[in-house]
């Protein structure tokens, strides 16, 4: 957009736990934006947004996103609803010239993925995909230290979110196949998976062996986590997908990732990690905002913990601002579709090695 001084025009679609309690107000609290539109299934929804958040009495709301899109015809459109119908809407708004910024996962197929991916090439709008933990200081930090040569090469890494139990909205939709696409590797996957290939400088995927466990469909004690508070659970719902997930990823330039995602497991404690292992130094990022790095200097191990607080601006709050200034400033981008098209063909690679028990070229 040529007025750096015009805000830019956003309708949020999908105003449940991560759009109405983490977007919109990331998007309120930034001055460059105007909220122009709510859309949700459920028009409680709308109005309870409107409510909690002092907006305009009159602010336009809606349960059919076509009729949002097609009436208000934003700027920008910001997706969080469940995974099924991310494509279907970013496809919908970019063929009508619209930005759009949406909730991972990017889709629920690579069908899916590449639908999205052809709309923003052929639309030349942005489509961004939340990637909310390469925002975080410690990420920003690892990223730089990998950047600068001082990790050497990195030719191998693990990475995993793990709970003991926690699984969101059991019986609803993210327990339903056909609406989430998936379990824990689709629900936690893309956010450490996605974080490790970044910080690894974005090598392609070639190939990938995995496999997957529904162990706790029939336990009742999978409450412990504040994590099983998200979705609306249902007591005779469906749970189709798995709760463990475990595999291993290759790169086209040889290195390797392990990965582990459960939603309920046999452990001691929950645990979200990313670690990596270079020629010249290690690196493990832990879920408190820390990061350890395991060098070498005069002969010596060396363990260094650099202080990584107050680089860069909170997560969720880091991307969308990101999405913004890209919209309305040029800013380059730091996620492409390529990126997310990736993604979405480790997760269905992993999901079809573990049905057939065989290694699955990409």
């Amino acid at each position: 957009m040529s007025n750096q001084t015009q805000k830019l025009r956003v309708a949020c679609i999908g105003l449940g736990g991560m759009g109405g309690g983490v977007h919109l107000p990331c998007h309120l609290a930034n001055p460059k934006v105007e909220i122009v539109a709510l859309c949700d299934i459920e028009m409680s929804q709308c109005t309870d947004a409107i409510k909690d958040y002092d907006l305009r009495k009159d602010m336009p709301c809606f349960v059919d996103f076509k009729e949002m899109i097609d009436t208000i015809m934003p700027d920008a459109i910001d997706i969080a609803t469940p995974n099924k119908f991310h494509s279907i809407i970013a496809c919908y708004a970019l063929e009508r010239g619209i930005h759009v910024f949406c909730e991972k996962p990017d889709a629920v197929s690579v069908e899916e993925a590449q639908k999205m991916k052809a709309a923003a090439e052929a639309s030349g709008k942005i489509l961004m995909v939340m990637r909310n933990n390469r925002y975080s200081p410690n990420s920003q930090y690892a990223k730089k230290f990998i950047a600068s040569g001082k990790a050497g090469d990195i030719y191998c890494g693990r990475c995993g979110w793990i709970r003991r139990r926690g699984i969101p909205g059991k019986g609803g939709w993210f327990t339903t196949k056909e609406l989430s696409g998936g379990g824990p590797l689709i629900d936690l996957g893309v956010h450490m998976i996605d974080l490790a290939i970044w910080m690894m400088g974005n090598p392609k995927p070639v190939a990938v062996t995995g496999c997957i466990y529904n162990k706790f469909a029939e336990n009742t004690a999978d409450a412990d986590s504040e994590h099983a508070a998200f979705g609306q659970a249902q007591e005779d719902g469906t749970f189709d997908v798995e709760d463990l997930a475990m595999g291993f990823i290759r790169f086209d330039n040889g290195a390797c990732l392990q990965i582990e995602f459960s939603w309920a497991s046999n452990i001691e404690q929950e645990i979200r990690f990313v670690e990596l292992r270079g020629d010249k130094a290690g690196l493990r990022w832990n879920e408190n905002g820390t990061l350890d790095i395991f060098t070498e200097e005069n002969n010596e191990l060396v363990d260094l913990h650099p202080d990584c607080s107050g680089e860069i601006g909170g997560q969720h709050w880091g991307a969308l601002h990101h999405f913004v200034d890209m919209v309305l400033e040029g800013k380059a981008p730091d996620f492409v579709p390529e990126q997310g098209l990736n993604m979405i063909k480790i997760l269905e690679a992993i999901y079809k090695s573990a049905e057939t028990g065989r290694e699955v070229i990409l």
